[in-house]
């Protein structure tokens, strides 16, 4: 039984770490604490170079990392200040072990420790030989990436049509800016207002999967639903009802 949470904070994203632990603590019967990034917490010696390993290379392919000694510094550099990082996707099991290996003695199944990361992390899809991107990746601690709400999702198809037809009359891709304002539909952007309300169902399917060893909802309609395509994170985090009827039973 989960007896703690904690979470972290990613101070360089619209994520509110405050305002989720308030939220999840009218709907678990645990002590959630906050903390600041755990990325800057754990910043010894030799986690520069377990990211640098967990670098993915390739989109189609399984083996990750680059551990040349300039990848190594990239990574040292983004731990001290962390708004220079970006453009990369990390192997999220591989992160998820290198922290956990890290935690400060507190790796037991009572004590979920849920980071907001300001990294984008991915896992590799066996039924299709390719890296995907996502929003969290759950266990012990269970990776919660903010970039990833806005990259993991896929967008509204006219979001790529519009983004095609863009590049066949300039030869361009067009600004992520222009698209997104361009573009009807619901779907969310980076720094997002909505980011924090939407990533609290998130931080409960973390908690609810070390409860009920159960990861996510099959119910679209549920915050534990993990949603795919952007409007079904909407759909999911952002309208009501908050909840399936299970787990409105026991979270709502």
């Amino acid at each position: 039984m989960v007896e703690t949470v904690t979470l972290y904070r990613a101070p360089t994203t619209a994520a509110d770490a405050d305002a989720i632990a308030e939220w999840l603590r009218d709907r678990i019967d645990a002590d959630v604490r906050v903390r600041d990034r755990l990325l800057g917490r754990l910043a010894g010696d030799d986690l520069p170079e377990a990211l640098a390993a967990a670098r993915v290379t390739d989109p189609y392919d399984r083996e990750t990392g680059n551990t040349m000694v300039g990848i190594v510094r990239y990574e040292e550099r983004a731990l001290s200040a962390p708004e220079r990082a970006g453009g990369v996707v990390y192997d999220g099991r591989a992160v998820q072990r290198a922290l956990n290996a890290r935690l400060p003695g507190e790796q037991g199944l009572d004590h979920l420790h849920v980071p907001l990361l300001d990294r984008v992390i991915g896992t590799w899809g066996e039924h299709d030989g390719r890296w995907h991107k996502r929003v969290a990746v759950l266990g012990q601690p269970a990776l919660v990436s903010v970039p990833g709400l806005y990259e993991a999702p896929a967008k509204p198809e006219a979001y790529y049509e519009a983004k095609s037809k863009h590049a066949m009359l300039t030869g361009d891709a067009p600004p992520r800016e222009v698209l997104e304002a361009e573009i009807e539909g619901e779907f969310l952007v980076a720094d997002d207002p909505r980011t924090t309300e939407a990533l609290r169902g998130y931080v409960l399917a973390a908690v609810d999967f070390l409860e009920t060893g159960t990861a996510f909802c099959d119910e679209a309609d549920c915050r534990l639903y993990d949603a795919h395509r952007q409007p079904g994170v909407v759909r999911a985090q952002l309208r009501d009802p908050s909840f399936c009827a299970a787990h409105a039973a026991r979270y709502g």
